[in-house]
């Protein structure tokens, strides 16, 4: 089963290099052009468009960027005259220092409040609960952001509104420049986690074999854990592994607001100047980032469901 989701994995992958590469095409402008200014003479443009294999066919363009991921090189950015590889990887290390917090709080307390809903169905926790995960799920999250920015950084000051430090540079820098950003990124996955969780508790809550389970005398804690969760688990990891690749994918917006230098910002950034090899690329990587967490869901609901894993 495993061999099989990582070679669906792998032409899904191959064939969105392929859509991306031929859409870059026909996105109109030069690299060169918009690199070197409007005063550049025809044999600077001819030499740099050489330099970077833009005379080349189309497709001759394409495997030779393929060839060259084969030997781990991404090419060399138009824009900024360094290797892609060294930007992109510095720039996804900024983002996924923002996904992972984001996604471990939007878990820890998705799967909690949701719980905590389905055990009490019908009650005030229940309906406080099920309310701001509504209102979670609808509200924009640039609105967001800005609220919380207007409140902790303007209005109180108590934390910056802008900008990204290094955990290397400090753990107290580094935690007050990612917190508005982790919470504005977690909103959206925390209702959604929050809402399936209480769902999915309440089709199995129940059950015939969680009766029985109470009948021999099984603690409450191992009856909602062991015998409920892990049955209602399925769905819930299903959402949970889309959250984080869109995660992943979608933080443009909390850069945008925050101005963090991570990729998404670098691909904003890259699509203005015409860099398409640093776009090509990152949606490579994004693509990648997304193909990999749907590969661990596959492989979650054998650990976790015996009877996938059987079949």
């Amino acid at each position: 089963m495993i061999g099989r989701r990582i070679v669906q994995s792998v032409i899904v992958i191959f064939i969105v290099t392929l859509i991306v590469f031929l859409l870059n095409q026909m996105v109109p402008g030069d690299p060169i052009v918009n690199f070197l200014g409007p005063n550049a003479t025809e044999e600077q443009i001819e030499y740099y468009t050489q330099l970077f294999g833009y005379d080349q066919p189309v497709l001759v363009q394409y495997f030779k960027w393929i060839q060259g991921l084969f030997r781990g090189e991404m090419g060399r950015s138009v824009a900024l005259q360094m290797e892609i590889s060294d930007i992109l990887f510095e720039r996804l290390k900024v983002t996924l220092s923002m996904v992972f917090p984001a996604f471990i709080l939007a878990v820890a307390l998705g799967v909690t409040l949701g719980i905590t809903a389905a055990k009490k169905r019908g009650s005030i926790f229940d309906s406080v609960i099920s309310f701001f995960a509504n209102i979670g799920m609808s509200m924009p999250m640039f609105w967001f952001g800005m609220i919380l920015i207007l409140i902790f950084a303007l209005k109180l000051g108590i934390l910056p509104t802008s900008g990204f430090t290094a955990f290397s540079e400090g753990a107290g820098e580094w935690a007050s420049h990612i917190i508005l950003p982790v919470i504005v990124l977690a909103m959206g996955p925390l209702a959604q986690f929050t809402r399936q969780t209480r769902s999915s508790m309440l089709e199995v809550i129940r059950q015939d074999y969680v009766m029985t389970a109470r009948a021999k005398g099984i603690s409450q804690k191992a009856i909602t854990f062991k015998h409920q969760l892990r049955n209602a688990f399925i769905p819930i990891i299903t959402v949970m592994g889309m959250s984080l690749g869109g995660m992943i994918g979608g933080t443009v917006l909390v850069e945008s607001i925050f101005v963090v230098p991570g990729l998404g910002t670098l691909m904003i950034s890259s699509i203005k100047s015409r860099d398409f090899m640093v776009v090509q690329n990152g949606v490579l990587v994004i693509a990648i980032a997304v193909a990999l967490c749907n590969l661990i869901v596959d492989i979650l609901y054998g650990v976790i469901d015996p009877r996938i894993r059987n079949d």
